[in-house]
């Protein structure tokens, strides 16, 4: 019995509160801007309701992370954002992936519905940083030969979303802040293209959920490691 009530509060209320507010607002402004494109809108859905579980550090959360990085890939390619659709089928999909292994190889006390919160040293972090340098420049010409749209905005992107990707494969809370980061810069990306359609602006209001939702993620992985650390 005490299981099964566990199990029924996994979610706290706030939780439950930010992943319904962002379900409702993004099936509104679906059926106000959008109306047609019903991949955008499951896309979505399956994006908002991962991020609540990545922000328990549930791997199932990276699961579904997956499947958003293919319809996103997909929507992305639609307005010509090569380097959108790269970055997240090619880079997001299949490190989610090697993140959804390593989160089910460290669970925090074997409870495989949270893992253990890493914290990086230096010469990681360098390491890293280095590493999104040389990808975010060599991706600058790749994208450019592809004549993506909005390029500057879009080179960035590929930035932030290595770091998120990165940090989410290492168990570290700073990944959430690497997501966060990377929403605004695909909100900005959005409202260029809903200047061209305004079907887009439903895109641009789902980003603005998840930047919301990664930001709650960051304390919650936060308040994981303290407790985690006792």
């Amino acid at each position: 019995m005490q299981k099964l009530y566990l199990k029924l509060n996994y979610f706290t209320k706030n939780e439950l509160r930010l992943w319904a507010i962002s379900v409702l607002l993004i099936v509104g402004s679906f059926f106000i801007f959008d109306k047609t494109n019903y991949l955008t809108l499951i896309a979505s859905l399956i994006g908002t309701t991962s991020l609540i579980f990545n922000a328990k550090g549930n791997s199932f959360g990276q699961l579904l992370m997956i499947v958003f990085s293919v319809l996103y890939g997909m929507i992305s390619l639609s307005f010509k954002y090569y380097g959108e659709m790269i970055t997240y089928l090619g880079m997001t999909g299949p490190m989610a992936l090697f993140a959804l292994i390593s989160w089910l190889k460290n669970p925090y006390n074997g409870d495989k519905s949270e893992v253990k919160v890493n914290t990086l040293n230096k010469k990681e972090m360098i390491g890293m940083f280095l590493a999104a340098f040389v990808i975010t420049f060599s991706f600058y010409f790749i994208l450019r030969h592809f004549n993506t749209s909005n390029l500057f905005i879009s080179t960035i992107s590929v930035t932030t979303s290595f770091l998120a990707v990165y940090l989410t494969f290492r168990r570290s809370s700073y990944f959430a802040l690497a997501y966060a980061a990377n929403d605004v810069i695909l909100i900005i990306l959005w409202v260029l293209a809903t200047l061209t359609n305004i079907m887009y602006l439903s895109v641009v209001i789902c980003f603005a959920m998840f930047l919301i939702n990664d930001i709650y993620g960051f304390i919650s992985w936060n308040h994981m490691k303290k407790r985690q650390d006792k």
